[in-house]
């Protein structure tokens, strides 16, 4: 059983879900998705940084999932940011958290393009060509070279 959003694309034969943590809906009856994230920083977040930037895909995706259902959705969106405070004199198995609503105007408009070029690759019979700045490829070169070297041992 799933609990979040499933679109089925027909046409290109793919399951898609998501795992919404929260849908809040607005006065004029459009959605807005919801994420929680909660970290241990120095200083609590109250911004998007640049590391974040799949956080932000994942919002998009989650949007363009409600869409696809039918669903009338804000392109606004919203972290709900919790930073852990590392302040305190003791643990007592308490943590207080810095809250921060950040808000973040998704653009789903890439997913049809990215949807496509995975169904054409999943289709291919051959492997796509490596990429000397794909963080996948460079893990997947290192994973093979440390084989290679211990099956030698």
């Amino acid at each position: 059983m799933h609990h979040g959003v499933v679109y089925i694309d027909e046409a290109r034969g793919l399951h898609l879900y998501g795992g919404i943590d929260d849908l809040w809906i607005n006065s004029e009856g459009a959605y807005h998705v919801v994420d929680y994230k909660a970290t241990a920083k120095d200083q609590p977040v109250t911004e998007l940084a640049s590391w974040t930037s799949g956080y932000k895909r994942q919002m998009e995706v989650y949007q363009w999932l409600l869409r696809k259902n039918g669903l009338k959705v804000s392109n606004t969106a919203y972290f709900v940011y919790c930073t852990g405070d590392s302040s305190a004199e003791s643990f007592d198995n308490k943590i207080q958290f810095h809250t921060h609503l950040i808000p973040y105007e998704g653009d789903d408009s890439w997913v049809e393009n990215v949807l496509t070029d995975l169904h054409l690759c999943l289709q291919n019979t051959k492997l796509p060509h490596k990429s000397e700045t794909c963080l996948y490829c460079g893990f997947f070169k290192k994973l093979y070279e440390e084989l290679r070297v211990n099956s030698l041992m």
